[in-house]
């Protein structure tokens, strides 16, 4: 079997060159979800080498619908740092990208280690503040085919995230009733709710923490977690306004340059 080592290396260069690459599980079938993680992994030491500071992490494959597809039964997660967090209300430049596509998310910032086991209520008490929030996704890929292991290994799929400027502490708010409108030029993409998210945002949050502790990983005070796309992701072009506006938190305009 292909090691961590070498598909982290492999996906670095097509992210650094934007060249799309086919899946790895077409030459490595038995490539496993620990191995991905791994490589997952591999792939941030990388950049931690490079000068960029770990700042959170994110979360994917959280809704059933998007499980049934996958024909999984969990979420999947990844890892953030501050090269990935792009400016509020500046575009996003394509030249950093492949093929980008954007969907909206609530992000939590955490006031305080989250211990495993970890629970919605837990997670909230330990949560200082709640933002929207635009995950830029950007599959190295070719189409955005790939199975678990490849997007795993791909660090989910990261690429990109922006933070709406107001931040609300979780304890004045129903996450799982926040609506959430996803626009393209205006026109109405996707609609959903909080709930769409695991039943609430805080659970994925949670099964994160879960799942960290078993890798002896955690999620630590100061950091940010991207709690899994409300919506479905819509593509970002060049002279096309994408808009996320969730209920309390505020709206997000993203456009490219």
């Amino acid at each position: 079997m292909i090691e961590a080592s070498q598909i982290a290396e492999v996906l670095a260069s097509a992210e650094r060159d934007r060249k799309e690459l086919s899946p790895f599980t077409d030459e490595h079938p038995d490539l496993d979800l620990e191995t991905a993680y791994d490589a997952q992994w591999a792939g941030i030491e990388r950049r931690r080498a490079a000068g960029e500071r770990l700042v959170g992490a994110k979360l994917g494959l959280t809704s059933t619908a998007k499980q049934r597809v996958m024909n999984v039964d969990a979420p999947l997660y990844g890892w953030v740092t501050d090269r990935m967090l792009l400016p509020y209300g500046e575009p996003v430049e394509l030249s950093r990208f492949i093929h980008p596509r954007v969907e909206p998310e609530i992000a939590f910032l955490l006031g305080r280690t989250v211990a495993a086991p970890a629970t919605v209520t837990s997670v909230l008490a330990a949560t200082e503040a709640v933002f929207a929030a635009v995950d830029v996704l950007d599959s190295r890929y070719e189409n955005f085919r790939f199975q678990l292991p490849d997007v795993v290994a791909d660090n989910a799929s990261a690429a990109g995230f922006l933070l709406g400027p107001r931040a609300v502490p979780p304890a004045d708010l129903d996450l799982r009733l926040l609506g959430c409108v996803l626009r393209a030029d205006g026109a109405v993409a996707a609609t959903a709710a909080g709930a769409a998210v695991m039943g609430h945002p805080a659970a994925s949050v949670a099964w994160l923490v879960n799942r960290l502790a078993e890798r002896g990983q955690t999620l630590d005070a100061g950091m940010l977690v991207f709690s899994g796309g409300l919506t479905e992701p819509v593509p970002l072009q060049v002279g096309v306004s994408v808009t996320a506006e969730i209920d309390q938190l505020g709206t997000i305009e993203v456009y490219a340059s």
